[in-house]
């Protein structure tokens, strides 16, 4: 169940990876009036209201895995809600196969994207899914005017398997062999992984 990751940030040179609680939705639900991001992650507008139900249910449903991406450089020292930049997530979309996992990234300040942000919270999230899941495949989704990213994702070693004229997107898939796996951990051995609860500051907040 994806209640695994609710007392794990991991830390890495650029971003730290942190779970997805009731402090973050009102910054999240902020970004998410951008129209520029609902197309690229083919999303409708919600209330605040109905982003913390989402939240709470990406915190409590056992197919998905979410972290929240913060800026190093920023977090711990600074609150979380000030130093957050995106988010990435893992599905298990398949229920017939629990070891396909698809991915997404959003780095949603505009100021840090292009800094590596993402590839760093891409790699980060895959590994985990690799060492604590068991994901032996990914895929990605990605709008086909979405070129940063695709092009992020076949540095990372997908191949493109699939277009969709429909849904004008593009799926691109990686098959986790020995060697990739090898190669994943060896880009994540800076990670450091701690617990949530040490790390984060008290902020007077309860959380849901």
């Amino acid at each position: 169940a994806m209640k695994i990751n609710q007392d794990t940030v991991l830390r890495g040179k650029k971003v730290t990876l942190v779970p997805y609680t009731a402090v973050h939705v009102p910054r999240y639900h902020e970004w998410m009036q951008s129209e520029e991001l609902q197309r690229l992650t083919a999303s409708e507008p919600l209330s605040l209201e109905q982003e913390h139900e989402m939240q709470r249910s990406w915190r409590d449903d056992a197919d998905k895995c979410t972290f929240i991406v913060l800026d190093s450089g920023r977090w711990p020292g600074q609150a979380e809600e000030s130093s957050m930049v995106g988010d990435v997530n893992l599905f298990l979309t398949n229920a017939e196969d629990p070891t396909v996992g698809e991915i997404e990234i959003m780095i949603a300040e505009p100021s840090c994207r292009g800094r590596g942000f993402g590839k760093e919270a891409t790699l980060m999230m895959m590994a985990y899914g690799v060492r604590k899941l068991g994901i032996t495949t990914f895929e990605a989704k990605i709008g086909q005017e979405n070129e940063a990213s695709i092009c992020m994702f076949k540095k990372l070693h997908f191949k493109e398997v699939a277009v969709s004229s429909i849904f004008q997107e593009v799926t691109l898939r990686l098959d986790v062999s020995d060697q990739e796996r090898q190669w994943l951990l060896e880009q994540t051995n800076h990670v450091e992984e701690h617990s949530y609860a040490e790390l984060r500051q008290p902020a007077g907040v309860l959380d849901t």
